[in-house]
């Protein structure tokens, strides 16, 4: 059956039995691919018949269909002429894992991060009336992303415009990790609407056949199903601010979701659809650990185990030593935006669940309630990946930096992340976070640099950035320590002909670069691990460029308002002469898709095209 689907209308020409067989057979293609390839496999699998339904039901791409967070789109570019290209997921020149408008037409509106449909479709249904056109325009939203707060007030407004749209509410009771809060407790509660209305239609059908006393019964049953249903369902909330509320209903049961989007085309004004789906469904191991298999690389079927070796990572090596730190320091907590295990704070919930607070989808909140705790005493630790803290910049600054608070923000995921491509890179954290005053920003070479530094940050009494990359060390051992200073960079070699700055990952590379340099070319080099952006060494660095006049920057971040233009100020502040200057890092633009050191090369920032560069400089 899924050889016969290359595009939506394929789909609508099959019957409920043959989308069913479809259903199946889309199941084990994206566990075949997502097997090899690595990517979101629980979201994928929980949404199969919702997006056989949708393309049922809709014409894409005249009708829009906008996907929050985009990776449960896998089934939706099969459906829509992408089933071969499936087979290249994430791959470099290969097909996004998220929704990708230069990929296909019925894309249309590029996601990544989580709450953003509502607002999106909202936008697009508005210009539609504009333009006077009659399009349906929807937005597939899951429970977990509607603790955003944009969600939240996309909601808001769209009830109150009465703008004809319809919302999917994806509700598969998680989001990574399990959902919380009061969100989750309303979902709860209209849960419980689905046997209700179940039981309250099979009654009505019963009483109708009843000859002459049936219509009238069934006239009182309705009003004592008003009152009944105002016990069962406290508050229905959609419906008070504005939406048709219609469910919930099976999100596994094609019939049934086709019937209430036929509906949703017919009524006027917002409606929502109360989707219940299982995580991972289908595949066993993904229904009992959806959180695993939330995101994963490359395993084996049958065992669901990983084919790489797991090695210690940042956020774990993170997550230890925080622990460590709170059994010492009652005034450490943790906060976390729905990124429990993804930032390492799995063991410090157990062992000090009254002082870990996991705030939901919101880093705007998270930022928000730190800054609270930190104005009480509390020493908040923040950990949210770089890309996901561009969502709380304006509390950075407003809330924290403002008033010099001692919250401790922890960048997981910096610099490129790879085949999550650009609306997950994390190259843009230390050019943002550098415009701001009073932060203090730094970054570790390696795991014990990164232990020192969250010591260092929890006894500073200031906001402070720490930013580290994802996965491990470099294979680059590097065996000197300096102890830690605030504003003071270390000198890891010594050497009179080049200077080489480098912070965070990119120390390991300098280093390769200098050793390798010294034996096949005699070139003496020294390596200035820069230790912090914010305040920067000038000293140091400006001794080193004084000695050497031959000077390069390396980061895993754009080439604008990093260590790049860090050294460039000290170079024209300092009124250096003669200098040779080469950075590099990421250019201003997104970065796409692929593996890191694929990136790596084509961007330039690897250690073989540096060494040519250098080399070819120092003969000129």
């Amino acid at each position: 059956m899924l050889e016969k689907i290359n595009r939506p209308e394929d789909v609508k020409s099959l019957n409920t039995e043959e989308k069913k067989q479809l259903a199946e057979e889309m199941r084990k293609y994206i566990l075949e691919i997502v097997s090899e390839n690595g990517g979101h496999l629980a979201s994928n699998l929980g949404v199969v018949e919702l997006t056989i339904a949708l393309h049922s039901v809709f014409d894409v791409p005249k009708d829009k269909i906008v996907w929050d967070v985009g990776h449960q789109t896998y089934v939706h570019k099969i459906i829509t002429g992408r089933r071969e290209q499936l087979k290249t997921l994430r791959k470099r020149n290969g097909i996004a894992g998220f929704p990708k408008s230069k990929e296909s037409e019925a894309d249309c509106f590029n996601t990544g991060h989580s709450s953003t449909s509502i607002s999106a479709a909202l936008g697009m249904a508005r210009a539609r009336d504009l333009k006077g056109e009659d399009n349906s325009v929807l937005a597939v939203i899951g429970d977990g992303a509607l603790t955003g707060g944009m969600a939240l007030e996309a909601l808001n407004d769209a009830g109150w415009s009465q703008t004809k749209m319809t919302v999917i509410l994806n509700d598969n009771e998680m989001s990574i990790s399990k959902n919380i809060g009061g969100i989750s407790m309303l979902l709860s509660k209209l849960r419980t609407k689905r046997s209700y209305s179940k039981s309250s239609d099979a009654v009505k059908k019963v009483i109708l056949k009843m000859p002459a006393v049936g219509k009238p019964i069934v006239k009182i049953v309705r009003r004592i199903k008003r009152s009944i249903k105002q016990l069962i369902i406290p508050k229905m909330f959609f419906e008070d601010i504005g939406f048709r509320y219609l469910g919930p209903v099976d999100g596994h049961d094609i019939e049934e979701l086709e019937r209430m989007l036929k509906i949703s085309k017919q009524l006027e004004g917002p409606v929502l659809i109360h989707v219940l789906t299982k995580k991972g469904k289908g595949y066993e191991m993904a229904e009992k650990n959806p959180d695993k298999f939330h995101a994963t690389g490359p395993f084996t079927i049958e065992t669901g185990e990983s084919k790489k070796q797991k090695k210690k990572d940042y956020s774990k090596v993170f997550g230890e030593k925080l622990v460590e730190l709170a059994k010492k320091n009652h005034k450490i907590v943790a906060i976390t935006a729905s990124m429990k295990d993804g930032t390492g704070l799995t063991q410090f919930a157990k062992e000090f669940p009254e002082r870990f607070f996991d705030i939901g989808i919101a880093e705007q909140h998270a930022i928000g309630v730190a800054a609270g705790m930190a104005k009480e005493g509390a020493i908040p630790i923040v950990p949210i990946y770089a890309s996901f803290y561009q969502r709380a910049y304006d509390q950075v600054i407003h809330d924290v930096a403002m008033q010099n608070l001692p919250v401790v923000m922890c960048v997981d995921r910096a610099g490129v992340v790879g085949a999550d491509g650009e609306t997950h890179q994390g190259t843009l954290d230390m050019a943002f976070f550098r415009l701001i005053p009073n932060l203090t920003i730094m970054a570790p070479k390696n795991f014990k640099e990164l232990e020192e530094m969250l010591e260092f940050a929890v006894h500073l009494n200031k906001p402070v950035v720490i930013r580290y990359p994802r996965g491990g060390e470099d294979e680059y051992k590097i065996e000197k320590q300096e102890r830690l200073e605030k504003g003071k960079a270390e000198i890891i070699k010594e050497g009179k002909d080049v200077t080489i700055i480098a912070i965070g990952k990119t120390v390991a590379r300098a280093m390769k670069i200098a050793e390798e340099m010294e034996k096949e070319q005699d070139i003496a080099i020294e390596v200035i691990n820069s230790r912090f952006l914010k305040p920067i060494d000038e000293e140091t660095i400006k001794q080193s460029i004084q000695k050497t006049k031959n000077v390069i920057t390396i980061e895993d971040g754009t080439i604008i308002n990093g260590l790049a233009t860090a050294v460039q100020e000290i170079i024209i502040g300092e009124n250096l002469q003669e200098i040779k200057l080469k950075s590099y890092a990421y250019p201003d633009q997104y970065i796409e898709h692929g593996e890191v050191g694929e990136l790596e090369k084509i961007y330039k920032v690897d250690v073989e095209i540096i060494k040519k560069d250098l080399g070819m400089s120092l003969k000129v």
